[in-house]
């Protein structure tokens, strides 16, 4: 059976492939051949990945990134694919279902939104749950760096506490929505935002995510 993070992982190479290595995406200073090597990067060489978490790191996992970027575009689109090793973690279906869904899910819509008169992405209620069984689990992670209190809350009212603090910004959107916002897109996600108005505009430009 295909998993969620399998059909993302499809989903993104194949977006990737269509708008070609020089297309804006909505990480900054990245094209869609710079999002490319961060993927296969952080799949394939675990030694420069651990940069992501670790600041001591982040000069050797852009330096590795570079490295990668001036591959043949091809090449990276079929790394991806393909995806990890056999050896590397992510090979493990379950460890690749809980670390890719939402990270290829948001990728992707790195890519799609970017684009000139792109269109939304419909999202089937069992995926929707996925993602926020996910975001539930990572969200004191992700909001970490928060300056106020921020609360995501899907329509049903389910709501979820990124960060304790006063005053409290309440984001409330569907969940693919709240993840774009949680992993620090948030000028690009369609979500409503309460609370005051300064509070409002301090998580906006917060560096949330990873």
């Amino acid at each position: 059976m295909t998993t969620h993070a399998q059909r993302e992982r499809l989903l993104l190479a194949d977006l990737l492939e269509s708008v070609g290595p020089e297309a804006p995406t909505l990480c900054e200073g990245w094209t869609a051949r710079d999002l490319a090597a961060h993927v296969v990067v952080r799949e394939r060489r675990g030694d420069a990945a651990a940069g992501i978490v670790v600041p001591q790191l982040a000069d050797r996992l852009e330096r590795v990134r570079g490295e990668y970027a001036r591959r043949p575009y091809e090449e990276l689109i079929r790394l991806i694919r393909t995806g990890p090793p056999r050896l590397s973690p992510f090979a493990l279906k379950q460890f690749d279902e809980a670390s890719n869904t939402v990270e290829f899910y948001v990728h992707t819509e790195d890519v799609r939104r970017a684009q000139p008169e792109w269109t939304p992405r419909e999202i089937d209620s069992v995926f929707a749950d996925a993602l926020w069984s996910r975001l539930e689990r990572a969200a004191r992670l992700l909001g970490r760096r928060s300056p106020v209190g921020l609360v995501l809350r899907r329509p049903d009212g389910q709501t979820v506490v990124a960060h304790r603090g006063s005053p409290v910004v309440t984001v409330t959107g569907e969940p693919a929505e709240l993840a774009l916002y949680a992993f620090g897109r948030q000028a690009s996600a369609d979500v409503v935002t309460e609370g005051d108005k300064s509070a409002v505009t301090s998580a906006q430009a917060a560096r949330l995510g990873m």
